[in-house]
């Protein structure tokens, strides 16, 4: 039996999670957080909607097979870290782009964000993956 109180609640508590995993995401590389909890925590949200819903809603609502997010997170990962052979530096080896600069105000760009980003999808995705085959089997 589903609880219109929970789904109702459900759907606004996931969206704020949602909102923290990315806002963990971007503060990652420069403070504690990142790709690993940034993943946890949105896929936290979808966990929950996938309690207070059911499996077929929260893949609906999620509009992509959770295992093929974790595989191009993987891929995106991986190809940050061959940003660096471009610039004949060590495989990983953080690089910057700073973009629109005008005196002291840029945007940094780097390949520990693409790499984060890439952590993020995978862990996301890999949870999401586990969660959704448990959920099926009960």
């Amino acid at each position: 039996m589903q609880s219109l109180i929970l789904t109702t609640t459900t759907r606004l508590l996931a969206a704020l999670l949602l909102m923290f995993s990315v806002y963990s995401l971007l503060r990652g590389h420069n403070l504690p957080g990142g790709g690993f909890i940034g993943g946890l925590i949105g896929a936290t949200a979808f966990i929950l909607y996938t309690i207070a819903t059911s499996v077929d809603e929260a893949r609906t609502a999620l509009r992509i097979d959770p295992s093929n997010l974790a595989m191009l997170g993987l891929g995106v990962a991986g190809l940050s870290g061959l940003a660096a052979g471009f610039f004949g530096q060590p495989f990983f080896t953080g690089q910057w782009l700073f973009l629109f600069q005008d005196g002291d105000s840029y945007l940094p760009i780097s390949s520990v964000l693409f790499f984060d980003i890439g952590v993020y999808m995978a862990v996301f995705g890999g949870i999401l993956t586990l969660v959704f085959a448990m959920e099926q089997e009960i």
